[in-house]
């Protein structure tokens, strides 16, 4: 889940309580345990919505399967009461970025759906999103989920013990510059995760004026870029939550929960459809 923008040493030696260093935590190895474990529920909870995900089902139908799979799990949603929140996953429609509430709408062939899914496992969140085509869709949606996906990918190279938190926007963006006139959002940004789902610090999937805070091992964040067809900028719908696209295009949006380490991060709500990119 998309923090809302304006929200919310190089050495690590695992001890048994979380630190702090620079208001962001550096997690326990009980704690780095906990979010491996609750990753695997929400990777195999999104496995089961995308297999579930079809022309004429109901985004309602979608939340339900995913509040059973937790609890088939023994975990606990993230989102459903969050700030208000009233599901367990968010269902986002074409236009439509993030935070889209599930109910009585019904996919259609030729739409995308954005499947945000978070999971607690012994106080410990984890959090990932992917954006799916309903039955047959057009090669330019392939396209942006294709450039959306990798971006992702960018990001997460980016993202080891010694980088900066800027250096994980500037991959990013720099990968969607590449592929044509793309907007990467910018009001919605990714987050440090642990004890609670959004907590410092904030990671924008853009390019800013500052490298910001130090990676250090141990970490833990969620990166998670929204690619839009058209304009980068947004507009909210009147439930408060719904977040769409300001020119009515398309979006697309992929999110992973990771533990920094000194080499490559450590995804921990990788899925089994999930090759090497």
């Amino acid at each position: 889940m998309a923090g809302y923008f304006g929200v919310m040493n190089n050495s690590f030696v695992f001890t048994a309580t979380a630190e702090q260093q620079d208001g962001i935590t550096v997690k326990s190895a009980r704690e780095l345990d906990a979010m491996r474990r609750a990753g695997r529920v929400v990777a195999w909870t999104i496995e089961a919505l995308m297999g579930a995900v079809r022309p004429g089902i109901t985004t309602e139908a979608l939340d339900v399967i995913s509040r059973t799979e937790m609890a088939r799990h023994g975990a606990k949603p993230s989102f459903l009461g969050y700030r208000g929140f009233p599901a367990t996953i968010c269902t986002s429609i074409n236009e439509e970025i993030v935070h889209g509430i599930p109910g009585d709408k019904v996919l259609r062939d030729g739409d995308i759906v954005k499947l945000d899914c978070g999971a607690i496992v012994d106080g410990i969140h984890a959090d990932s999103a992917v954006t799916v085509g309903v039955g047959k869709i057009a090669e330019e949606q392939e396209e942006l989920l294709r450039v959306t996906r990798l971006s992702l990918e960018a990001g997460i190279k980016a993202s080891r013990g010694g980088a900066r938190v800027g250096d994980i926007g500037i991959a990013i963006e720099g990968y969607v510059a590449t592929q044509g006139q793309y907007g990467v959002v910018r009001e919605y940004v990714g987050h440090g995760i642990g004890r609670r789902l959004h907590e410092e610090p904030q990671i924008p999937n853009y390019a800013g004026s500052s490298r910001g805070a130090l990676l250090r091992p141990g970490m833990a964040i969620a990166i998670e870029p929204m690619v839009n067809l058209g304009t980068w900028r947004t507009r909210m719908l009147d439930d408060g939550w719904t977040v769409l696209t300001a020119d009515g295009k398309l979006s697309a949006h992929f999110e992973h929960t990771m533990i920094i380490t000194d080499g490559e991060a450590e995804v921990v709500t990788r899925r089994k459809d999930e090759g090497s990119f």
